[in-house]
């Protein structure tokens, strides 16, 4: 299915988000959210000739923190930030040069806490030109793009579980042929693609291919 930066299945999608103030309920992973550190990200979905894709980057490996793992772009909160989604399209400036005026913000998935003491605010954004892209070498590897509607079809949701302060818990993987996609960044691909599913089929798999 071909889309372009027209096509009414980008408000189908702008429809299908809110503004949830909850967060990701995970059971078993008990969490004070006053604790936790704000952070936001963007998903950056953007046409193609052969439909949506989402903007991944991959993180530095001289990093110390989550060195070469996949993600969106995005940060922690800093006391300039006048929100969450001020700090996502920063970040998203700063990290892959994507300027916010070529961003359409489409809606927010719920916050999601982490083990390492986040809670990560993640917001849907439209992108309107992806031309000129740039990695900051200081912070990303590389960036990269997978199809949306590899993310729709649940086949490709897999189990993942880790060992974290003696606790196992349960979460998804979702391998793209190199990539080894986890943690929080396949937690909130898990959210968009139940959100799609409710407010936006045409996107899932069968409307795709």
């Amino acid at each position: 299915m071909h889309q372009n930066d027209e096509d009414p299945l980008w408000d189908h999608i702008a429809r299908s988000l809110g503004k949830p103030a909850a967060a990701t309920c995970r059971p078993g992973f008990p969490f004070d959210e006053s604790a936790l550190h704000d952070a936001a990200v963007l998903v950056p979905l953007v046409a193609r000739q052969t439909g949506m894709h989402v903007i991944f980057t991959r993180r530095s490996e001289a990093l110390k923190k989550h060195s070469g793992q996949i993600s969106f772009p995005g940060g922690m909160l800093e006391p300039a930030d006048d929100s969450p989604l001020a700090a996502a399209l920063r970040e998203a400036h700063e990290e892959i040069g994507l300027l916010s005026s070529r961003v359409r913000v489409l809606g927010a998935l719920p916050r999601y806490p982490t083990a390492t003491g986040f809670m990560i605010h993640p917001f849907v954004g439209q992108v309107i030109c992806a031309d000129g892209l740039c990695a900051d070498p200081g912070e990303v590897a590389e960036i990269f793009e997978v199809p949306l509607g590899f993310f729709l079809d649940p086949a490709n949701h897999r189990p993942h579980h880790i060992e974290y302060d003696g606790q196992t818990y349960r979460l998804h993987a979702m391998p793209y042929e190199d990539y080894y996609i986890w943690g929080a960044t396949a937690a909130i691909l898990r959210e968009l693609y139940h959100c799609l599913r409710q407010g936006a089929p045409e996107l899932l798999p069968s409307a795709v291919e």
